[in-house]
């Protein structure tokens, strides 16, 4: 089977640096209900549509949510991104849209941590929504377009989910 790659590794591309430069204005409480629900929303059916049963991933995003409400600790969320949601991306290594949707998944529910994980819904759910889209075989050039696309319909989800002159900013330090 061909090595496909995991996720977009450009960050110096356009569509990336004009998120990540919107994903800076906003609070991580707005982040993290931004990834939550547009992975939910968009990249979880991309897996469920390769694994139909397989609650993993769903599960890390709706711990999340529980804990954005304040009904569960940090470290049951964590358990469930490392031991559930990992796993099941380990485990769709034949399957690369799939794959790349599941750490997609884990990366949306794991910025009620981390506000820097906010940009694993770009890096892996543009390539998860590419692969979906024209296959994982598909010229790299034409996924790459793809994924540009998908990352703008991003930007415009957290656009209109922004809080205007938000007054907390998450403070990130992009290691990348």
């Amino acid at each position: 089977m061909p090595k496909y790659r995991k996720m977009l590794s450009d960050v110096e591309a356009p569509y990336i640096q004009s998120l990540m430069r919107l994903i800076e204005t906003q609070s991580k409480t707005t982040l993290a209900n931004w990834c939550i629900g547009y992975a939910g929303e968009h990249i979880l059916p991309i897996y469920e549509k390769a694994y139909p049963g397989d609650a993993r991933c769903e599960h890390a995003l709706d711990a999340a949510r529980e804990w954005l409400a304040g009904t569960v600790k940090l470290p049951y969320v964590k358990d469930i991104i490392l031991n559930e949601c990992h796993a099941a991306a380990r485990e769709a290594d034949k399957a690369p849209a799939a794959q790349a949707a599941a750490r997609t998944c884990g990366q949306a529910a794991a910025t009620i941590h981390a506000p820097t994980h906010s940009l694993g819904l770009a890096l892996y759910g543009a390539l998860a929504v590419a692969y979906d889209a024209l296959g994982a075989d598909a010229p790299w050039e034409s996924l790459l377009e793809a994924a540009a696309a998908e990352c703008k319909n991003m930007e415009a989800s957290l656009r209109a989910a922004a809080v205007q002159n938000e007054p907390n900013p998450a403070k990130i330090n992009w290691k990348c």
